[in-house]
């Protein structure tokens, strides 16, 4: 005799938006509805390390800037730590090494203040550069995309990577690097997200 076993219908997907600030990033999106909003603060005020800047913009495949992006980041502290249990040790106190930041809904300008962070370790002995991971939902977007941001001034150890090393395009490396610039006496990295066309930024599969 044959059981009959019925399943769940699979759910239907849908994209983030429109109000995915509001449920997210509510202060951002002008409702101060929580006491203490998640990932506001991503170093805290006693970490160690270079203070720095990271802007940029999200950019569709007609060139123009998304303006509702939502991106989480996660990094590892100066020593190359991050904030786990299995994150290779301690990090100072009030280190989350975890954000959450919304674009301008009028520039699609986004940007968090943070510190640089140090080598990680990788798989097989291997060493990681120095990087902060983002992960970007917006509306359009199914499934968040995550991806990596490099800094341009750590070339020898960018050379080294072994994730930059698994692109096989070199040019397309480079879609992950962040130029340095300098604004009142502050480093500050610039990173343009690519969704679609000439120059796609590379995104992971997580």
């Amino acid at each position: 005799m044959v059981q009959k076993v019925d399943y769940l219908k699979e759910t239907p997907s849908q994209t983030a938006g429109p109000y995915v600030h509001i449920g997210l990033a509510p202060g951002a999106a002008g409702f101060d509805i929580y006491k203490q909003e998640l990932g506001k603060d991503i170093a805290g005020p006693i970490a160690n390390g270079e203070r720095i800047r990271v802007e940029g913009l999200v950019i569709d495949g007609t060139g123009s800037p998304v303006k509702d992006v939502l991106l989480e980041v996660w990094q590892a502290n100066a020593d190359g730590r991050y904030a786990h249990p299995e994150g290779g040790g301690p990090v100072e106190e009030g280190f989350r090494g975890w954000g959450r930041v919304i674009t301008d809904f009028a520039t699609g300008e986004w940007g968090f203040d943070t510190i640089k962070p140090g080598k990680t370790p990788g798989r097989n002995g291997s060493v990681q550069a120095p990087h902060i991971n983002l992960w970007i939902v917006a509306r359009g977007i199914n499934i968040g995309l995550n991806t990596r941001m490099y800094f341009e001034d750590e070339a020898e150890a960018n050379a080294q990577d072994p994730v930059l090393n698994l692109i096989e395009w070199e040019n397309r490396r480079g879609t992950l690097i962040a130029g340095r610039s300098e604004r009142d006496g502050q480093a500050v990295y610039r990173f343009e997200i690519r969704l679609q066309g000439d120059g796609e930024t590379v995104f992971f599969d997580i």
